[in-house]
């Protein structure tokens, strides 16, 4: 018989899969021993077959969860439903992969008019009781029955406000049994029943709802934001009930082994008195921090952080640990790997190799390549004034500018179509997680640095400031008001994630420094990888910002972004509108002196490392002005000034315009097909390239061009092309009188070239996979449509796993770049191949091309570090096989 169902100490760390993350770790405490309520874990193939059987729980899952309840009864000496001596039990998700706030938990469950009785006899404090039941009856009527939290709220503030209470802790159980008929009548009102009072229809409700929350839209777009897969299912953790909420020598918290911020080695979290977990995560109430509990129970402090030390040696990770205080007992209820900034899991990687916790390989997988990003970015100029608002909790380091929105959907709508937004909530919930993401940044008035907010923020790395209690915020009217001062929607806020400050307007910012961590980590990596890492790079500027993060070369430099310089355009028009060679010749006479001055700078900031330059790639008109706007001029000046030069200026523009207009102009004349039309441009560019190579030469300085002749499909285009790149270089060799080495290649983005990879190796020294065009060419897709249009749409339904365009289709493009290597190894085993699409800075891409043997990846500059990261995982991961990797996503 299948087994669905485990008791914590049936099971252990390893079986994520089966029990869950949460599960996992709750089977692995109770395993070490633990103070760990007991309990059992439904497993996620009981979501999946909940799913199979249309949302039912099958009957073999009923049976196996009636018995493992038993058992549970018989452990703690209580029964569900037991009106004097009655147990209580929380009922949390549990997904494979943690996914914070997404999915459902009901706690307390078990409570009913008879079973309050009960606990209040039995803990003596009635008060307690009356509140752990309407505490109940408001999640279980939100999360089971689908009723809004609001309506429970305001009732709650409404008989706070008549009694004249500031807080919770203050009603009396006589307040809290009001409380609850209330609470018993908006139930009613919503549903048209009683709420329910038998615990085990409770407890199989509240399992389907957990199964449910599985789809809920939140944790839809959680999964696809973190690429979770759909078909893991949730797990269902049924837990003993303890309580943080029976006094002042009860509490809970949530801590971290070190700071998730900053990496520091200290314990890092929030606790409240007299209180339950969802207090805490919720931010409704604004908790305090973790040092202070030794102040308060010392002898609990001491226990926790004794258990903490030992979860992180255990674990060999920094960990997210649930706690509970009841009556002056410490219970662990939750403990996971934490989420943390990139700054800190650098600095905590490395600090835990020097501790002797983990070794230099493991301390590399540790860190997820993506979250790099988030240390390459600017921060505020702190050599501007600023005007200070207010300062609440800094919970996500960073800093970010935007007009302030108070709602998700309008972050979203106005982050989709490209404004700065930061949504300030008095707290963020699960449901807000698509306006966080389209968000600059998160501003919270209520809740701590565990807070929803918080936690979402940091993994996604963005700037959060929770907990600013001084902003006074009216979500109805838009605006929020610190003082005399009112900030309305549509505002510009700065904030900064680091210091906790928000300032009004915009703040200039600055450049990021790497720090002594990051550089450390960035030199095992390189100690590591078996796969070169160049950047993408068009300007002396890029080039020295390639250099600075650690390229080891260029491996893409576009000279058509050269073309775009305004004071050059002047000069590309007319080369382009040249009705004779001779005009042409003309122009682009005055164009190679421009061109060789910014070859020699990036030859200069590359230091010798060898610079890939592509020849000209894009078709003429794009120099040229707009049709339609050309075409309005035009018809203007006929109508007002029909007699002027300016006219026939215009008119002559517009003819050559609508010449060099194509229907297809990716597919049109362009790349390789203008050399081989006006070879005199590529004559420019090639001894542009090697006047300024004969000249650092002549400095003393070391230069390696790599000459890359675009969008070659035949053979014969590269035979040719070559042959006029080697005259070039003859002609400058000869003037010059200076020596240099170069090499010729192409770019590999059409299939035809991948194809005959073998006879294209032949007049080749190297392949660089355009993987960009290689994939609209090879889908058949414009980029900037299919993007536009359906791309997203195919993404949602699951028609593609991913955005072809930003991770490499490795079932398609990704098998004519094996074979364009293969292929052209075969014919040429010198060869040298690489990547320089906008794959080359995405990680599982470069995993792929590690694998099938490139030489290197070339990415955006500010993706070097990333893509060094990447390449040392992708190393380490085939050498040896390991499974686990980015333990922090």
């Amino acid at each position: 018989m299948e087994k669905f169902v485990y008791l914590f100490h049936e099971g252990n760390g390893n079986m994520k899969e089966t029990l869950g993350g949460k599960g996992a770790n709750l089977a692995e405490m109770t395993r070490i021993g633990l103070p760990v309520p007991y309990g059992f874990t439904i497993s996620t193939q009981a979501c999946n077959a909940y799913y199979d059987a249309g949302k039912t729980i099958p009957s073999i899952v009923e049976s196996q969860v009636l018995g493992a309840l038993t058992n549970l009864e018989e452990k703690m000496g209580k029964k569900l439903g037991d009106a004097k001596n009655p147990l209580l039990v929380s009922v949390r998700s549990g997904s494979v992969f943690s996914m914070p706030g997404m999915m459902d938990t009901v706690l307390n469950l078990g409570m009913n008019d008879e079973t309050v009785i009960g606990m209040g006899d039995l803990t003596n404090n009635p008060r307690f009781a009356y509140d752990s039941y309407r505490r109940f009856i408001q999640m279980f009527s939100n999360v089971v029955l689908d009723i809004n939290t609001y309506y429970f709220e305001q009732l709650l503030e409404e008989t706070r406000e008549q009694k004249g209470y500031h807080a919770d802790p203050e009603m009396t159980a006589e307040d809290w049994k009001e409380v609850i008929e209330g609470y018993k009548g908006i139930v009613k009102k919503h549903t048209k029943k009683d709420f329910p009072q038998d615990p085990k229809e409770q407890l199989f409700l509240a399992i389907n709802a957990v199964f449910d929350s599985w789809n809920n839209q939140r944790a839809i777009v959680y999964r696809r934001l973190n690429k979770i897969p759909d078909h893991l299912g949730t797990a269902v953790n049924i837990q003993s009930m303890v309580f943080g909420n029976m006094g002042d020598d009860s509490g809970t918290g949530v801590a971290f082994t070190r700071n998730p911020s900053t990496g520091e080695h200290v314990l890092y979290g929030e606790y409240l008195i007299n209180a339950q977990g969802e207090d805490v995560v919720a931010g409704i109430r604004t908790p305090q921090p973790i040092q202070t509990l030794k102040d308060e129970m010392p002898a609990v402090f001491k226990q926790f952080a004794d258990t903490c030390k030992r979860l992180e040696q255990h674990y060999q990770e920094m960990q997210d640990i649930e706690f509970t205080v009841e009556r002056g007992k410490l219970f662990i209820l939750q403990t996971r790997n934490g989420k943390r900034t990139a700054q800190a899991a650098i600095r905590i990687a490395v600090e835990m190799v020097e501790e002797g916790i983990i070794d230099k390989k493991t301390a590399l997988l540790r860190v997820d390549p993506d979250q790099l990003n988030q240390l390459l970015h600017r921060r505020i100029d702190d050599k501007y004034e600023r005007t200070l608002l207010a300062k609440g909790l800094p919970a996500s380091p960073g800093a970010a500018t935007g007009q302030v929105v108070f709602d998700a959907d309008e972050a979203e709508e106005l982050g989709n179509a490209g404004k700065k937004v930061i949504l300030v909530r008095p707290e963020t919930t699960p449901d807000d997680i698509h306006g966080i993401v389209a968000a600059q940044a998160i501003l919270t008035s209520r809740g701590g640095m565990t807070s929803h907010a918080a936690v979402v923020a940091r993994g996604m790395g963005k700037a959060c400031i929770c907990g600013c209690e001084a902003l006074k915020i009216d979500v109805k009217a838009k605006q929020f008001t610190v003082e005399e001062k009112v900030i309305n929607y549509g505002d510009v806020i700065t904030i900064d994630g680091s210091t906790g400050e928000i300032m009004l307007g915009e703040i200039p910012m600055i450049e990021p420094q790497l720090s002594d961590e990051f550089q450390l980590l960035l030199a095992w990596a390189d100690q590591e990888r078996k796969i070169g890492v160049r950047a993408n790079a068009d300007n002396p500027e890029d080039a020295r910002k390639a250099f600075e993060f650690g390229a080891g070369g260029i491996g893409l430099c576009r000279t058509e972004h050269m073309f775009m310089d305004l004071k050059r355009i002047p000069i590309v028009q007319k080369m382009i509108l040249a009705e004779s060679f001779n005009e042409r010749k003309e122009a682009l006479d005055e164009l190679l002196p421009m061109q060789q001055g910014d070859f020699e700078g990036i030859f200069e900031a590359m230091q010798g490392f060898p610079v890939t330059i592509r020849l000209l790639d894009p078709p003429l008109h794009e120099f040229l002005p707009d049709k339609e706007e050309l075409l309005v001029e035009v018809t203007k000046l006929q109508i007002l000034d029909p007699s002027s030069t300016e006219l026939k200026k215009k008119e002559l523009l517009l003819k050559k315009v609508r010449q060099l207009d194509e229907f297809n102009p990716m597919l049109g004349h362009r790349g390789c097909r203008l050399g081989m039309v006006y070879p005199e441009i590529y004559e420019m560019q090639a001894k542009a390239i090697f006047y300024a190579a004969a000249k650092l030469a002549d400095k003393g300085m070391e230069v390696q061009p790599e000459i890359m002749i675009p969008l070659v499909g035949h053979v014969n285009e590269l035979k040719q092309m070559r042959q006029l790149v080697v005259d070039a270089a003859e002609k400058v060799q000869e003037e010059t009188g200076k020596q240099f080495e170069y090499t010729i290649g192409t770019m590999i983005e059409i299939p035809r070239a991948a194809l005959t990879a073998d006879q294209i190796a032949e007049e080749a020294d190297f392949f660089s996979f355009g993987t960009n065009d290689l994939t609209q060419t090879t889908f058949g897709y414009s980029r900037d449509d299919a993007e536009g249009k359906f791309l997203q749409n195919y993404i949602e339904n699951k028609v593609l796993p991913e955005n072809p365009f930003a991770v490499l289709d490795q079932e398609g493009v990704g098998r004519l770049v094996e074979m364009g290597v293969r292929l052209g190894r075969e014919a040429k085993p010198t060869l040298k191949t690489g990547i320089c699409g906008e794959h080359g800075g995405e990680k599982t891409s470069i995993d792929f091309c590690y694998k099938i043997g490139l030489d290197y990846v070339s990415c955006s500059p500010y993706r070097v570090p990333l893509a060094r990261l990447a390449a040392a995982q992708a190393t380490i991961l085939h050498e040896s096989n390991k499974k686990e990797v980015y333990t922090t996503a």
